[in-house]
């Protein structure tokens, strides 16, 4: 190992590893969101609940674009939303009131992720939704919920309507605004994004064809449903197999991220 390479590993003398470890993999999604091309300028927010008994959460700092996010830049913050670690940068008071509702009432909320994108916020903002019209969808629909709009999402009144409407379930369209994902880790929220994305990128491409799509049996609608199942299961696969590969398509382009 390089002396650059351990330096990326190295943990501040103030942090525990554990939070360490969490800012690593929040830095690392925010910068594949920009990567994938669903930022959307210093708008929409990623946070992950920081190990231990306090509810604490990691957020963005509001001024800095996606691809310029850091473990070290992130900003530490309580359900109150007062600011528990330094930084020349404020939050998004619109980020604290989705992301500190959800981690409130959610134990296995260890990432949440909100975006903005074009197709995602398309299938949110019409009348049928995310339709089981292929094999992605399909698999994503068993854990979505939806929840209207109310405008920009300043008034923390809202947030026991979010958490109804969330529920139990780890997926989310919010009317006329855009997507959202829970995870026990911050790669089974980046994993569940991943496939909420392209399911409503495939029904606009798909709705773009013509009103009438091949037909799937029922039937086959269930069987697919039951592969997603299994919390466990899903889980491994995230932390498992997707992750590991991300992060290092990560570290050829640009390791600053565990900086």
């Amino acid at each position: 190992m390089s002396p650059a390479e351990a330096r990326l590993k190295e943990v501040p003398s103030h942090m525990s590893e554990g939070e360490w470890a969490q800012r690593v993999n929040l830095a690392a999604a925010y910068r594949l969101v920009a990567l994938y091309g669903w930022d959307d300028l210093i708008d929409t927010h990623i946070s992950a609940r920081v190990p231990g008994p306090d509810h604490h959460f990691l957020i963005n700092p509001y001024g800095l674009i996606f691809e310029e996010i850091t473990a070290s830049s992130l900003v530490k913050v309580d359900l109150d939303g007062n600011q528990l670690s330094e930084s020349e940068y404020s939050i998004n008071p619109a980020g604290f009131t989705i992301h500190s509702a959800i981690h409130e009432v959610r134990e296995d909320a260890g990432c949440v992720m909100h975006l903005h994108t074009p197709d995602g916020t398309a299938v949110a903002s019409c009348m049928e939704g995310l339709q089981p019209l292929n094999q992605t969808a399909q698999l994503v629909i068993p854990e979505l919920a939806y929840h209207d709009y109310e405008g920009v999402a300043l008034d923390h009144d809202e947030r026991p309507r979010l958490q109804k409407d969330l529920g139990t379930k780890n997926a989310m369209l919010l009317r006329n605004h855009g997507t959202l994902t829970v995870g026990r880790s911050v790669a089974s929220a980046f994993e569940r994004m991943y496939y909420l994305e392209r399911a409503c990128t495939m029904q606009v491409r798909t709705r773009m064809l013509g009103p009438t799509a091949y037909p799937v049996d029922q039937i086959v609608i269930d069987k697919n449903a039951e592969l997603v199942s299994n919390p466990e299961r899903s889980e491994l696969r995230s932390t498992k197999l997707v992750w590991p590969p991300m992060l290092r398509k990560l570290d050829r382009r640009d390791p600053s991220y565990k900086t």
